[in-house]
């Protein structure tokens, strides 16, 4: 059974990579999700807000004498706890790749061009098979129309495409109003490889503190539809890997995603409920429904349900919405 497959020009043994989440933070972790067949690890994000907290506390203590008193001190450290700093993350970074043989994968978390053209230089150096771009971008600028949206996305991604010769790829949100058209602007632009969604956590608010709180909640398996329909159609569009994130639990998901288009298909939620010994039983049931089918490999099946190769394409558009209220009794 041959389950290889290709993702950002990288040749993979199976269609189960990783995705960035906190369980990366550990060298144990890292070794048993490698044990347990995962084919590739994208690691917890470095936010862009962690390298502006760098620059400004450096610059910060290179002036420390000009403002001696607390009143004038200028800079305020940030309040969120994140479990690295830029420097300590390229350790980490360098200490994964020496801990297991498989690629890995880095993850930039950000909104603007700021230190990430230098930091994913830094991130090559570091041994890093590839960089997954995560633009959290809430359009909540009147001033920004789509256009104005779209463009800071491709303006990141040329410009970390010019600083590194590693791939690149791009996590997005479907919150865009032409996908297909902005999918296609992306892959002119020569992004590798498109992972399929970004899930915003929403915001709540607590009714004793009368304050905005996060409020985090994992995926649930019908969420996997969203990434579904929208790898089918942008499947045939594309030249760049399509990876499949949310929702993704079971064999199952991982089977319609690869016949919808995927290249692969990222686990976390299930990955931190169950632990990285999910991966082995969703890899078993892989094999036993393809052998069952007479599938041979995964190439065979991948883009075979996509929104070219079924009989009625309309199923991924407006049809599905109609036959979906009208059938239900």
């Amino acid at each position: 059974m041959d389950l290889t497959t290709n993702y950002l020009g990288l040749r993979l043994k199976n269609p189960i990579v990783a995705g960035a989440s906190p369980l990366s933070r550990d060298l144990g972790t890292v070794r048993a999700l490698e044990d347990s067949g995962a084919a590739a690890i994208v690691l917890y994000s470095l936010f862009q807000e962690q390298i502006t907290h760098d620059v400004s506390a450096h610059d910060h203590f290179q002036e420390f004498a000009t403002e001696s008193y607390a009143e004038a001190l200028t800079h305020v450290p940030s309040t969120i706890p994140f479990p690295r700093g830029p420097d300590e993350y390229l350790d980490h970074l360098a200490q994964a790749k020496r801990a297991v043989d498989l690629p890995v994968i880095a993850s930039l978390n950000g909104t603007t061009l700021g230190g990430w053209t230098d930091y994913a230089r830094r991130l090559e150096q570091a041994g890093a098979d590839g960089i997954e771009l995560n633009i959290y971008q809430l359009a909540a600028d009147p001033t920004v129309d789509a256009r104005g949206v779209e463009n800071r996305y491709l303006e990141v991604l040329e410009a970390v495409k010019k600083t590194v010769g590693i791939p690149v790829a791009l996590k997005i949100g479907p919150f865009f109003s032409a996908l297909a058209n902005f999918a296609v602007r992306l892959d002119k632009s020569g992004v590798d490889g498109l992972v399929l969604f970004n899930r915003f956590y929403q915001p709540d608010i607590d009714l004793e503190a009368l304050q905005v709180v996060p409020n985090l909640a994992f995926s649930a398996r019908h969420e996997l539809r969203l990434p579904l329909r929208w790898i089918a159609i942008l499947d045939p569009l594309v030249d760049a890997s399509l990876a499949a994130t949310t929702g993704v639990y079971t064999a199952a998901d991982v089977l319609k995603l690869l016949m919808a288009g995927a290249d692969v298909a990222m686990l976390c939620a299930v990955l931190l409920q169950q632990g990285p010994r999910c991966i082995a039983e969703i890899l078993r049931q892989l094999s036993e429904w393809m052998d069952e089918h007479e599938y041979v490999s995964i190439n065979q099946m991948q883009g075979s349900m996509n929104y070219h190769a079924v009989g009625d394409p309309g199923a991924f558009e407006r049809a599905n919405y109609m036959q979906a209220l009208v059938s239900y009794a």
